[in-house]
Protein backbone atom coordinates (compact mmCIF):
# COMPACT_ATOMS: atom_id res chain seq x y z
CA UNK A 1 0.00 0.00 0.00
CA UNK A 2 2.96 2.10 0.45
CA UNK A 3 4.79 1.40 -2.49
CA UNK A 4 1.24 2.33 -4.25
CA UNK A 5 0.51 5.57 -2.62
CA UNK A 6 4.37 6.58 -3.18
CA UNK A 7 3.50 5.69 -7.31
CA UNK A 8 0.63 7.76 -7.36
CA UNK A 9 1.70 10.64 -5.98
CA UNK A 10 5.37 10.29 -8.30
CA UNK A 11 4.83 13.72 -9.52
CA UNK A 12 4.79 15.83 -6.28
CA UNK A 13 7.69 13.59 -4.89
CA UNK A 14 9.65 13.85 -8.13
CA UNK A 15 11.53 17.50 -6.52
CA UNK A 16 12.55 15.76 -3.03
CA UNK A 17 13.57 12.29 -4.47
CA UNK A 18 16.15 13.93 -6.66
CA UNK A 19 17.36 15.89 -3.79
CA UNK A 20 21.46 15.32 -4.10
CA UNK A 21 21.24 14.74 -0.41
CA UNK A 22 18.39 12.50 -0.22
CA UNK A 23 20.46 10.58 -2.88
CA UNK A 24 23.53 10.54 -0.78
CA UNK A 25 21.83 8.97 2.48
CA UNK A 26 19.78 6.65 0.58
CA UNK A 27 23.31 5.42 -0.85
CA UNK A 28 25.01 5.06 2.13
CA UNK A 29 22.18 3.84 3.93
CA UNK A 30 21.94 0.82 0.95
CA UNK A 31 25.84 0.59 1.28
CA UNK A 32 25.92 -0.20 4.95
CA UNK A 33 22.73 -2.58 5.03
CA UNK A 34 23.75 -4.99 2.43
CA UNK A 35 27.45 -5.09 3.38
CA UNK A 36 26.12 -5.64 7.08
CA UNK A 37 23.59 -8.57 6.13
CA UNK A 38 25.58 -10.93 5.32
CA UNK A 39 27.71 -11.14 8.23
CA UNK A 40 24.53 -10.63 10.56
CA UNK A 41 23.20 -13.80 9.01
CA UNK A 42 26.17 -15.96 9.62
CA UNK A 43 26.51 -14.89 12.79
CA UNK A 44 22.59 -15.91 13.27
CA UNK A 45 23.18 -19.08 12.19
CA UNK A 46 26.13 -19.86 14.01
CA UNK A 47 24.10 -18.47 16.96
CA UNK A 48 21.37 -20.80 16.49
CA UNK A 49 23.75 -23.71 15.72
CA UNK A 50 25.15 -22.68 19.34
CA UNK A 51 21.81 -23.05 20.64
CA UNK A 52 20.98 -26.26 19.20
CA UNK A 53 24.32 -28.31 19.41
CA UNK A 54 26.34 -26.83 22.63
CA UNK A 55 25.09 -27.73 25.81
CA UNK A 56 26.19 -26.45 28.96
CA UNK A 57 28.32 -29.57 30.11
CA UNK A 58 30.19 -28.87 26.71
CA UNK A 59 30.92 -25.43 27.83
CA UNK A 60 32.12 -26.04 31.42
CA UNK A 61 35.12 -28.22 29.50
CA UNK A 62 35.97 -25.47 27.32
CA UNK A 63 36.00 -22.55 29.51
CA UNK A 64 37.85 -21.92 32.66
CA UNK A 65 35.74 -22.41 35.99
CA UNK A 66 37.64 -19.22 37.18
CA UNK A 67 35.81 -16.16 35.57
CA UNK A 68 38.63 -13.95 35.68
CA UNK A 69 40.51 -16.49 33.47
CA UNK A 70 38.07 -17.17 31.36
CA UNK A 71 37.53 -13.77 29.92
CA UNK A 72 41.00 -13.66 28.59
CA UNK A 73 40.41 -16.91 27.32
CA UNK A 74 37.27 -15.56 25.13
CA UNK A 75 39.28 -12.63 24.07
CA UNK A 76 41.65 -15.21 22.43
CA UNK A 77 39.23 -17.28 21.20
CA UNK A 78 37.78 -14.62 19.01
CA UNK A 79 40.91 -15.11 16.94
CA UNK A 80 38.94 -18.18 15.63
CA UNK A 81 35.97 -16.59 14.45
CA UNK A 82 36.45 -14.50 10.97
CA UNK A 83 33.43 -12.12 10.75
CA UNK A 84 32.31 -8.76 10.84
CA UNK A 85 31.03 -7.42 14.69
CA UNK A 86 26.77 -7.53 13.09
CA UNK A 87 27.89 -11.44 13.40
CA UNK A 88 29.43 -11.24 17.14
CA UNK A 89 26.00 -9.63 18.55
CA UNK A 90 23.60 -12.87 18.04
CA UNK A 91 26.80 -15.30 19.06
CA UNK A 92 27.12 -13.28 22.41
CA UNK A 93 23.52 -13.86 22.87
CA UNK A 94 23.14 -17.38 22.58
CA UNK A 95 26.68 -18.03 24.19
CA UNK A 96 24.58 -16.22 27.50
CA UNK A 97 21.51 -18.52 26.67
CA UNK A 98 23.47 -21.33 27.14
CA UNK A 99 24.91 -20.63 30.49
CA UNK A 100 28.09 -18.69 30.00
CA UNK A 101 28.76 -16.21 32.02
CA UNK A 102 27.75 -12.53 30.29
CA UNK A 103 31.19 -10.68 31.20
CA UNK A 104 33.10 -14.40 28.90
CA UNK A 105 30.48 -13.76 26.42
CA UNK A 106 30.63 -9.70 26.04
CA UNK A 107 34.46 -10.15 26.24
CA UNK A 108 34.29 -12.22 22.97
CA UNK A 109 31.85 -10.09 21.27
CA UNK A 110 34.44 -7.31 21.35
CA UNK A 111 37.37 -9.46 20.44
CA UNK A 112 35.70 -11.71 17.92
CA UNK A 113 35.19 -8.36 15.38
CA UNK A 114 38.99 -7.22 16.15
CA UNK A 115 41.49 -10.02 16.16
CA UNK A 116 40.68 -12.65 13.52
CA UNK A 117 42.81 -13.20 10.59
CA UNK A 118 40.47 -11.65 8.56
CA UNK A 119 40.87 -7.97 9.77
CA UNK A 120 44.53 -8.57 10.57
CA UNK A 121 44.90 -9.38 6.99
CA UNK A 122 42.94 -6.58 5.62
CA UNK A 123 44.73 -4.09 7.80
CA UNK A 124 48.49 -5.31 6.74
CA UNK A 125 46.93 -4.56 3.31
CA UNK A 126 45.88 -1.24 3.48
CA UNK A 127 48.73 -0.17 5.88
CA UNK A 128 51.72 -1.66 3.59
CA UNK A 129 55.13 -1.65 4.84
CA UNK A 130 53.85 -0.83 9.12
CA UNK A 131 53.69 -4.15 10.27
CA UNK A 132 53.41 -1.97 13.57
CA UNK A 133 49.73 -0.96 12.89
CA UNK A 134 48.63 -4.52 12.69
CA UNK A 135 49.82 -5.05 16.03
CA UNK A 136 49.13 -2.15 17.55
CA UNK A 137 45.67 -2.97 16.48
CA UNK A 138 45.77 -6.62 17.53
CA UNK A 139 46.75 -5.58 20.85
CA UNK A 140 44.71 -2.50 21.67
CA UNK A 141 41.71 -4.22 20.65
CA UNK A 142 42.47 -7.17 23.04
CA UNK A 143 43.44 -5.49 25.20
CA UNK A 144 39.84 -3.28 25.14
CA UNK A 145 38.00 -6.32 24.85
CA UNK A 146 39.72 -7.48 27.97
CA UNK A 147 39.54 -4.93 29.97
CA UNK A 148 35.48 -4.25 29.28
CA UNK A 149 35.34 -8.37 30.46
CA UNK A 150 37.08 -7.72 33.72
CA UNK A 151 34.50 -4.67 34.27
CA UNK A 152 31.17 -6.29 33.42
CA UNK A 153 32.87 -9.37 35.96
CA UNK A 154 33.29 -6.74 38.78
CA UNK A 155 29.77 -5.60 38.02
CA UNK A 156 27.90 -8.61 38.23
CA UNK A 157 24.54 -8.79 39.04
CA UNK A 158 24.36 -4.75 38.64
CA UNK A 159 24.62 -5.30 35.38
CA UNK A 160 21.26 -4.50 33.97
CA UNK A 161 21.34 -7.52 31.20
CA UNK A 162 18.21 -8.41 29.93
CA UNK A 163 18.21 -12.66 28.69
CA UNK A 164 15.92 -13.54 26.02
CA UNK A 165 15.19 -17.04 26.23
CA UNK A 166 15.45 -19.68 23.70
CA UNK A 167 12.21 -20.44 21.95
CA UNK A 168 10.23 -22.87 23.35
CA UNK A 169 8.87 -26.32 23.08
CA UNK A 170 11.04 -26.65 20.07
CA UNK A 171 13.90 -29.15 18.98
CA UNK A 172 16.16 -30.12 16.58
CA UNK A 173 15.50 -28.84 12.93
CA UNK A 174 12.88 -26.55 14.59
CA UNK A 175 14.23 -25.53 17.16
CA UNK A 176 17.35 -24.26 14.69
CA UNK A 177 14.56 -22.47 12.23
CA UNK A 178 12.93 -20.58 14.59
CA UNK A 179 15.84 -19.11 16.20
CA UNK A 180 17.42 -18.06 13.07
CA UNK A 181 14.01 -16.45 12.19
CA UNK A 182 13.49 -15.11 15.41
CA UNK A 183 17.57 -13.46 15.73
CA UNK A 184 17.32 -12.18 12.45
CA UNK A 185 14.27 -10.38 12.15
CA UNK A 186 14.61 -9.13 15.91
CA UNK A 187 18.63 -7.80 15.02
CA UNK A 188 18.08 -6.50 11.57
CA UNK A 189 15.21 -4.07 12.47
CA UNK A 190 17.96 -2.39 15.29
CA UNK A 191 20.48 -2.81 12.35
CA UNK A 192 18.36 -0.74 9.96
CA UNK A 193 17.65 1.88 12.30
CA UNK A 194 21.59 2.04 13.29
CA UNK A 195 22.39 2.45 9.52
CA UNK A 196 19.85 5.18 9.47
CA UNK A 197 21.71 6.91 12.06
CA UNK A 198 25.38 6.41 10.03
CA UNK A 199 23.97 7.45 6.78
CA UNK A 200 22.13 10.67 8.22
CA UNK A 201 25.99 11.71 9.91
CA UNK A 202 28.04 10.97 7.22
CA UNK A 203 25.67 13.12 4.81
CA UNK A 204 24.88 16.02 6.70
CA UNK A 205 27.84 16.30 8.48
CA UNK A 206 30.36 18.70 6.12
CA UNK A 207 33.72 17.46 5.59
CA UNK A 208 35.24 20.84 6.25
CA UNK A 209 34.40 20.43 9.72
CA UNK A 210 36.24 16.76 10.00
CA UNK A 211 39.50 18.76 7.75
CA UNK A 212 39.62 21.51 10.81
CA UNK A 213 40.33 19.26 13.40
CA UNK A 214 43.13 16.53 11.43
CA UNK A 215 45.51 18.40 12.92
CA UNK A 216 45.03 19.25 16.55
CA UNK A 217 46.73 15.88 18.32
CA UNK A 218 43.95 15.33 21.31
CA UNK A 219 41.11 16.94 18.90
CA UNK A 220 42.21 14.56 16.27
CA UNK A 221 41.70 10.72 18.67
CA UNK A 222 38.38 12.64 19.94
CA UNK A 223 37.22 13.08 16.16
CA UNK A 224 38.22 9.94 14.45
CA UNK A 225 36.87 7.89 17.66
CA UNK A 226 33.37 9.95 17.21
CA UNK A 227 33.83 9.32 13.12
CA UNK A 228 34.12 5.51 13.76
CA UNK A 229 31.21 5.93 15.85
CA UNK A 230 28.97 7.23 13.49
CA UNK A 231 30.43 5.78 10.19
CA UNK A 232 29.45 1.80 11.55
CA UNK A 233 31.89 0.85 8.87
CA UNK A 234 32.44 -3.54 8.79
CA UNK A 235 35.49 -4.24 10.77
CA UNK A 236 37.20 -6.12 7.23
CA UNK A 237 36.51 -2.58 5.39
CA UNK A 238 37.52 0.03 7.97
CA UNK A 239 41.31 -0.30 7.54
CA UNK A 240 41.53 0.87 4.07
CA UNK A 241 38.99 3.98 4.93
CA UNK A 242 41.48 4.95 8.46
CA UNK A 243 44.48 4.90 5.81
CA UNK A 244 42.94 6.94 3.59
CA UNK A 245 43.03 9.48 6.47
CA UNK A 246 45.82 10.68 5.88
CA UNK A 247 45.60 14.16 7.59
CA UNK A 248 45.39 12.33 10.83
CA UNK A 249 48.20 10.76 13.01
CA UNK A 250 49.17 7.08 13.08
CA UNK A 251 47.55 7.03 17.20
CA UNK A 252 44.39 8.45 15.92
CA UNK A 253 43.83 6.15 13.05
CA UNK A 254 44.54 3.37 15.13
CA UNK A 255 41.72 4.75 17.27
CA UNK A 256 39.35 4.46 14.74
CA UNK A 257 40.20 0.89 14.15
CA UNK A 258 39.77 0.07 17.45
CA UNK A 259 36.84 1.93 18.49
CA UNK A 260 34.73 0.98 15.29
CA UNK A 261 34.62 -2.74 15.69
CA UNK A 262 34.53 -2.59 19.31
CA UNK A 263 31.33 0.18 19.26
CA UNK A 264 29.46 2.00 16.61
CA UNK A 265 25.76 3.26 16.19
CA UNK A 266 24.98 -0.02 14.49
CA UNK A 267 26.24 -1.96 17.12
CA UNK A 268 24.47 0.09 19.78
CA UNK A 269 21.22 -0.16 18.33
CA UNK A 270 21.18 -4.30 18.42
CA UNK A 271 23.03 -4.61 21.24
CA UNK A 272 20.13 -2.32 22.77
CA UNK A 273 17.56 -5.05 21.27
CA UNK A 274 19.33 -7.71 22.41
CA UNK A 275 20.35 -7.38 25.77
CA UNK A 276 18.19 -4.55 26.88
CA UNK A 277 18.54 -0.47 26.74
CA UNK A 278 19.34 -0.22 30.56
CA UNK A 279 22.36 -2.50 29.66
CA UNK A 280 23.31 -0.43 26.57
CA UNK A 281 23.13 3.04 28.30
CA UNK A 282 26.06 1.58 30.54
CA UNK A 283 27.91 -0.67 28.10
CA UNK A 284 28.10 1.56 25.35
CA UNK A 285 30.11 4.75 27.35
CA UNK A 286 32.44 2.03 28.61
CA UNK A 287 33.52 0.67 25.99
CA UNK A 288 34.15 3.59 24.18
CA UNK A 289 36.07 5.06 26.60
CA UNK A 290 38.36 1.82 27.03
CA UNK A 291 38.91 1.40 23.00
CA UNK A 292 40.52 5.28 23.08
CA UNK A 293 42.77 4.72 26.00
CA UNK A 294 43.82 1.31 24.97
CA UNK A 295 44.25 2.46 21.44
CA UNK A 296 46.01 5.74 22.77
CA UNK A 297 48.55 4.25 24.70
CA UNK A 298 49.09 1.60 22.40
CA UNK A 299 49.89 3.94 19.70
CA UNK A 300 51.81 5.68 21.79
CA UNK A 301 54.09 2.97 22.21
CA UNK A 302 54.23 1.35 19.55
CA UNK A 303 53.40 4.03 16.96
Amino acid sequence: MLLLAALLAQGRLADTLDNEALGTWCTIFVAVVVQSTPFLLGGVLLSAAISVLLSERVLQRIVPRNPVLAVPVAGLAGIGLPGCECAAVPVAGSLIRRGLAPAVALTFLLAAPAVNPAVLVSTAVAFPGQPEMVLARFGASLLTAVAVGWWCLSRGDRLPLRRRPDPPHLHGPGRFVATVRHDFLHASGFLVLGAMIAAAVNTFVPRSVVDTVAGQAVVGVLTLAALAFVVALCSESDAFVAASLTAFSDTAKLVFLVVGPAMDVKLAAMEAGQFGSAFAVRFVPVVIGTAVLSASLVGWWLL
